[in-house]
C-alpha cells in the first residue's frame, strides 16, 4: 500500500487540507465508499479515529450471508441484494470468502406457523413460538429462490432424526429434523477490509486515508481533524462529507454541529473457544439455530477454534462495549441446548469480542425485528450553503459493495460528476487471480515462491491471497527472517513487512487486525516477541516498546470485563 505509517498519515492531509470528498469512518463501509470513489477518479480522503476496521467491522460473526432470518421481517429486497452480493464475493474475494455449510437443528414440526405471521404484522411484539420444520422449510425454499440464475452455493436439504444424528452424533437426541443450507464464511474480516483499502489507494491518484485521525469539530466551514498520536489539528475542506462512522454516526454528527438521532444499534458479543471436543461435534459445519429466547445464534468452527455468538442487546454508546459474564453464561446454555453431551467451561475461552451493530433507531421494536437494511440521510455543514453531508445509516458486511455504490452515486450526483465504472464484478485485493484449483495453485506458487520453502509460500498464499507475492518477496529478502518461537505460523520478516506497508501504528494493530493471533488465542504470548521484531521498523525505543506491549495486551482483553493486568490490585499487600 502507499502512504507509510507514522506522521505521514496526518501530514498527507495537513499538507493538502482539502478534497472533493471527506469520508469519516474507516470501517468496511467507509473503505468501500473510498474504493468506489477512487475508481471514479474523485479527489477523496478518509479518516478513521482508531485503526481501520477496528470498530463494528471487527466484531462480526465472520459470515457473508443472505440473511435468511430477515425473511421473517419481510425484508425481501435486502435478502435478494445480500444473496447476490454473497455470490459475487465468493467469486471476487475467494481468498477470504468461502462456502459455508450450515445446519439448523429443529425440534418441532408445525410450531410457529401461526405465530410467525402475527409477529411479522406486529413487528416482533407478538408471542414468540419456536420455529418448526414447516416454517423453516418455507423460508429455505424462498431463500434458495433468490439464488436462482447465478447461484454459487448448493440448495438446501432436509434430514430426519436418524440421518441427522448419524452425521452429527453429538446433537441433542430430541431433535426431529435438521435443515442444511449453504452461505459463506468470512475468514479474515479485517484483512478483507485492508484489501479494499489497498484497492482504493492503488486505483485513485488523489485518494488518501489516515487511521488514528478524528473529526472533532468545525471551523470556518471546514472539518477540524485531530491526529490522535500527536494531538496536532488541521481544518480540512470538502464539498461533500460522508459520515460512515457506523454506530457512532450520531456522535460524529454532533461533532460536525449537526445533531442527529439516526442510530439505535444493538450490542453483539462472541466468544472463541479452543475445545477439541466441541470442534469435533460441529462436524465442520456451522450450527445456526434458535435459542430458547427466540434469538438466532450460532456455533461456528473457524481457524481450529469454535466461534459462539451472538447476543442482540440494547446498548448506550457511552457505555463500554464488553462481553459480560451473563452473555458467556448465555452462550454456554445454548451449547448445552444443542450439544448436551459436550461440556464447556470458561477455561476454554481464548478470546472475547463485542461490537455494536450500526442499526437505525427503533423505539420499542424488538431488536431482532430491527431492519438490517441501510439508507442515506442528507444534511449540510453549517447551513444550506455549506458542504453536503451524507450519512449512511445501517449497512452490513455482506452488502458493503452495494451500499457503497449507492452512497457513491449520491456523492457523484452532488459533485455533478459522471460514474466512470461500476465496482460490480471487480475482484478485491488478493482475490485477483487467486488460483481456484490445485493445479493452478501449484503453478502460482512455482512462479512466486522466490526461493521460499513450498509449504511456507503456500501458507502465505492462503493468508493473503495473491497479495502474498509481495509478502513472499519481502520475506525472502529479509536476512533476519525467522519463525516466531511463540507463534511459528508467522515470521519476523513477514511482520516487519506488514508493519512497513499496512498502516500499522500500534502493536495491537498487528495482533488484532493484521494477523489472526488474537482470535486464535496466541496474541498475549507473542506480544513481546512481535514487538521486538517490528520495533526498529516502527521507530520504537525501549520505553515505547514496553508501552506498546502493555497497550496491546489490554486491547486483546478489552471485551473481557473481568480481566485485570498482571500485578493489578497487588498494591499494599
Amino acid at each position: 500500500m502507499p502512504q507509510p505509517p507514522g506522521p505521514a498519515r496526518f501530514e498527507a492531509l495537513a499538507e493538502r487540507p482539502y478534497a472533493d470528498v471527506l469520508i469519516i469512518g474507516g470501517g468496511i463501509n467507509g473503505l468501500a465508499i473510498l474504493r468506489d470513489l477512487a475508481m471514479q477518479g474523485v479527489d477523496v480522503a478518509l479518516v478513521e479515529r482508531a485503526d481501520f476496521a477496528g470498530g463494528a467491522s471487527a466484531a462480526s460473526s465472520h459470515m457473508i450471508h443472505g440473511g435468511i432470518r430477515y425473511l421473517e421481517n419481510g425484508e425481501f429486497r435486502l435478502v435478494a441484494e445480500a444473496v447476490t452480493e454473497r455470490n459475487a464475493l465468493l467469486r471476487l474475494a475467494p481468498h477470504y470468502v468461502r462456502p459455508l455449510q450450515t445446519t439448523i437443528p429443529i425440534f418441532s414440526t408445525f410450531s410457529g406457523v401461526l405465530s410467525a405471521p402475527l409477529r411479522f404484522l406486529l413487528h416482533g411484539r407478538g408471542k414468540r413460538r419456536e420455529r418448526g420444520a414447516l416454517l423453516i422449510k418455507v423460508g429455505l425454499v424462498i431463500y434458495d429462490s433468490f439464488s436462482r440464475g447465478g447461484g454459487r452455493v448448493p440448495r438446501h436439504s432436509f434430514d430426519g432424526r436418524r440421518r441427522s444424528l448419524r452425521d452429527l452424533p453429538q446433537l441433542n437426541p430430541d431433535i426431529r429434523y435438521t435443515a442444511t443450507y449453504w452461505d459463506a464464511s468470512l475468514h479474515d474480516p479485517e484483512r478483507l477490509a485492508l484489501d479494499v483499502l489497498r484497492d482504493a489507494l492503488e486505483a485513485g491518484a488523489w485518494a488518501r486515508a489516515a487511521n488514528y485521525v478524528e473529526a472533532v469539530g468545525v471551523r470556518g466551514g471546514r472539518v477540524v481533524l485531530r491526529d490522535a498520536e500527536s494531538g496536532e489539528q488541521t481544518a480540512f475542506a470538502a464539498s461533500v462529507i460522508v459520515n460512515a462512522s457506523g454506530p457512532w454516526t450520531d456522535l460524529t454528527g454532533a461533532a460536525l454541529g449537526e445533531p442527529t438521532r439516526f442510530m439505535g444499534g444493538t450490542k453483539g458479543s462472541h466468544i472463541v473457544l479452543d475445545d477439541p471436543q466441541l470442534l469435533a461435534a460441529t462436524g465442520g459445519r456451522e450450527l445456526f439455530f434458535e435459542h430458547s429466547d427466540g434469538r438466532i445464534v450460532l456455533i461456528y468452527p473457524l481457524k481450529g477454534r469454535v466461534l459462539v455468538g451472538t447476543t442482540d442487546l440494547e446498548h448506550d454508546m457511552s457505555d463500554p462495549i464488553v462481553c459480560t459474564e451473563e452473555e458467556v453464561d448465555y452462550f454456554f446454555d445454548l451449547i448445552r441446548q444443542v450439544l448436551p453431551a459436550v461440556a464447556v467451561d470458561r477455561s476454554r475461552i481464548v478470546y472475547r469480542f463485542a461490537g455494536v451493530r450500526p442499526l437505525p433507531g427503533h423505539g420499542d421494536l424488538a431488536p431482532g425485528f430491527v431492519s438490517r437494511d441501510y439508507r442515506i440521510e442528507r444534511g449540510s455543514l453549517g447551513g444550506p450553503t455549506g458542504a453536503v453531508v451524507l450519512s449512511l445509516v445501517g449497512g452490513k458486511w455482506t452488502t458493503f459493495r452495494a451500499s457503497a455504490a449507492h452512497v457513491a452515486d449520491r456523492v457523484l450526483d452532488a459533485l455533478a460528476v459522471p460514474r466512470r465504472r461500476s465496482t460490480r464484478g471487480v475482484a478485491i485485493g488478493g482475490g485477483r487471480g487467486f488460483p481456484m484449483t490445485e493445479r493452478a495453485r501449484r503453478a502460482w506458487l512455482a512462479e512466486h515462491d522466490a526461493g521460499l520453502e513450498f509449504t511456507r509460500a503456500a501458507v502465505l498464499l492462503d493468508r493473503y491471497g495473491t497479495v502474498a507475492a509481495e509478502v513472499i518477496a519481502a520475506v525472502a529478502a529479509d536476512p533476519d527472517d525467522a519463525p516466531l518461537a511463540t507463534a511459528p505460523a508467522y515470521s519476523t520478516g513477514e511482520l516487519r513487512h506488514l508493519a512497513r506497508t499496512e498502516h500499522v501504528v500500534h502493536l495491537d494493530d498487528l495482533l488484532l487486525r493484521r494477523t489472526s493471533l488474537a482470535f486464535t488465542g496466541g496474541a498475549e504470548a507473542a506480544a513481546s516477541e512481535i514487538a521486538d521484531a517490528v520495533a526498529e521498523t516502527l521507530g520504537w525505543d525501549a520505553a515505547t516498546r514496553a508501552a506498546e506491549i502493555e497497550r496491546a495486551i489490554a486491547a486483546v482483553h478489552a471485551a473481557d470485563p473481568s480481566w485485570r493486568p498482571a500485578g493489578a490490585g497487588q498494591e499494599g499487600r
